[in-house]
């Protein structure tokens, strides 16, 4: 079976496998959901972490895995720091760097996290609110790499184009534009830039299977 990848919009995903589905980062979820066997919570801003969306998208059981601040708020779940690795609902989580380099927005001292998913075999990369950092560089066989291109706090078009090589992701899907910042254009721009791999622009609510 295939695994579904739905860009929700801004930076939620959907990721359905064979035997269980992960949220990345549910926000303003339409409808409620309540199939998410594992919620992945990548920081502590809002836009990324929202106890009300993660309500509407877990069942029953469902674990919570982000940073320690995060857990610490919500009252419940795993918390998780960057290089550490988890297997939850048969879903295997790394937990990796996102942070600002350059920017204030994302310190590397809060621990706050991308994560490499795997699921049926396939390797997914969310980074997270991030600017291209050295640890992108020591990933590995990347099927998809899910990337920021909004700019301001993260990535913009360009510099994500270029990690998208240091990674040597296979494909890629822009997000963190649409909302807050970045626009469709940046996206464009995006793809326009990507020269090593296939990138697969998404419409909110779209999806692809890998």
């Amino acid at each position: 079976m295939a695994v579904e990848i739905k860009w929700i919009h801004h930076a939620s995903f959907r990721v359905a496998g064979k035997d269980a589905v992960v949220y990345i980062d549910p926000w303003k979820l339409p409808g409620t959901a309540g199939d998410g066997d594992v919620i992945i919570v990548s920081h502590s801003h809002f836009d990324h972490f929202s106890p009300t969306d993660i309500a509407k998208a877990a069942r029953k059981g469902a674990s919570v895995i982000g940073p320690a601040d995060v857990i610490e708020q919500l009252g419940s779940g795993k918390a998780i720091s960057p290089g550490q690795c988890v297997t939850d609902k048969g879903v295997g989580i790394e937990a990796v760097p996102a942070y600002n380099i350059a920017k204030s927005f994302h310190p590397k001292g809060n621990n706050w996290i991308g994560a490499v998913i795997t699921i049926d075999g396939k390797r997914i990369y969310y980074a997270g609110d991030t600017d291209q950092v050295p640890e992108m560089g020591k990933l590995a066989d990347i099927d998809l790499a899910l990337l920021p291109v909004g700019g301001t706090y993260t990535l913009n078009a360009v510099e994500a184009a270029s990690a998208c090589k240091a990674i040597g992701c296979k494909a890629a899907i822009p997000y963190h534009w649409g909302d807050i910042v970045g626009r469709e254009a940046d996206a464009a721009k995006f793809a326009a830039a990507v020269d090593c791999c296939t990138v697969h622009l998404l419409k909110p609510g779209g999806s692809l299977s890998l």
